[in-house]
């Protein structure tokens, strides 16, 4: 008998990276032993305090039961804590924070309270591909606003005022953006929260990078005066502390709509794990010197990345923040998926092509960090043994026969 799936799910399909590493874990079943650079899970382990809190939480005899919707007050007194400290945001533990089973999660939360048929939703072009699922599931109308290098990936907020915005009641947001790993200035932020309230637009910003190879201190779109008239901001412990597997996240901002978004978190879940919570409590205490010690690994695996790419005769723009690289393709390649497929086929190396994350992306590729140095280096070799230099390039540029075929 065939049950028809709801229609809320007649533009969405499943994520790309479930579908992926479906692909990947084939291959290597066959013997293909591919390297994935695709996606962004991070291979560190946790700092040891943070293990060791959990553990000594497993034995507490309150520790397997329901716990709160909102969380354990330790664990919003410290992500109060970490906001203060870090981004120099005052947030009330009791109103103002709602613990999350990771920032994507908070995503569809967002969506559902906020949004329905009727009303539209700004989206990034490239941007998170869950951006699109969640407003598509929630039966909003999706508008996407163009990001280009040209503009350093910032939408054009004056282009998008002469539109027709009576609609819209929310827009996505991301910076340190991901996938191009831009950053957005304070400045830039002004104007995007002047714009928001011109237009009574609820501005939702995913800010898990901050603290990833970022050259200049993180910032918090809660920071920029009249924000949190406007604003709710997502953040992670997935990256910044590499806890992507125990989905900790966080959503901010003003009360009266953390209360809201409360209403349908609390039909969908029945609390977090009480020693995942200690073990977080943990990790927002840590210090710079755990993220001057991350930073550094990641600098040197971004060294490798980088030539990797290059070799591809890619074009990585300068400056970016994240765990990823994002690098233009070469000329010979329709777009980034054909480089995708190629080197796949050819070096058993994965990179993710730009053009899952929209239409802007299509010509580029992403990198992830996510791996160790020495899987990054036999990826770089695997790389350089297939391509030849063209005679008549000087920049490093080479050749990579474009093929569907993987390799025995």
């Amino acid at each position: 008998m065939h049950i028809p799936i709801a229609s809320r799910l007649a533009h969405t399909g499943e994520y790309y990276f479930s579908r992926k590493l479906r692909e990947l874990a084939a291959l290597n079943a066959a013997g293909a032993n591919i390297i994935n650079l695709g996606i962004g899970s991070p291979d560190l382990p946790p700092h040891p305090s943070v293990t060791a809190a959990l553990a000594a939480s497993v034995a507490l005899p309150n520790a397997h039961g329901y716990q709160g919707y909102q969380g354990t007050p330790a664990l919003r007194g410290a992500m109060a804590e970490f906001y203060q400290r870090h981004y120099g945001v005052a947030l009330d533990p009791a109103s103002e924070i709602l613990p999350l089973l990771g920032s994507k999660e908070g995503l569809m939360h967002i969506a559902m309270t906020f949004l329905e048929a009727g009303d539209a939703v700004l989206i990034p072009n490239p941007g998170y591909p869950t951006y699109r699922a969640v407003a598509e599931i929630s039966g909003a109308e999706v508008r996407e606003y163009d990001l280009t290098a040209a503009a350093g990936w910032l939408p054009d907020l004056e282009a998008l005022a002469q539109t027709d915005l009576s609609r819209v009641k929310m827009m996505l947001v991301n910076y340190p953006h991901m996938p191009t790993g831009a950053s957005a200035d304070v400045a830039f932020l002004m104007r995007l929260v002047a714009f928001a309230k011109a237009h009574g637009i609820l501005l939702v910003h995913d800010n898990p990078y901050g603290f990833i190879l970022n050259e200049t201190p993180p910032v918090s779109l809660l920071a920029v005066p009249g924000a949190r008239e406007v604003a709710l901001e997502l953040n992670s412990l997935s990256k910044s502390h590499n806890l992507a597997g125990w989905r900790v996240g966080m959503l901010c901002g003003r009360a009266d709509l953390i209360a809201d978004v409360l209403r349908f978190k609390s039909n969908m879940d029945s609390g977090m794990f009480l020693p995942v919570q200690q073990a977080a409590v943990a990790a927002l205490a840590l210090g710079d010197d755990w993220f001057r010690e991350l930073n550094a690994t990641y600098r040197a695996r971004r060294a490798l990345v980088l030539e990797l790419l290059r070799a591809l005769g890619c074009a990585p723009a300068p400056g970016q923040v994240g765990l990823f690289i994002w690098a233009a393709v070469p000329a010979g390649f329709a777009d980034g998926y054909a480089l995708s497929d190629a080197v796949l086929a050819r070096a058993r190396v994965f990179i993710t092509p730009g053009g899952i994350f929209g239409s802007n992306g299509q010509s580029y590729v992403r990198a992830s960090l996510c791996q160790p140095e020495s899987v990054l280096r036999e990826a770089l070799a695997r790389v350089q043994g297939i391509s030849e230099p063209h005679d008549n390039e000087q920049n490093g540029h080479v050749e990579l026969a474009e093929t569907s075929r993987v390799p025995k």
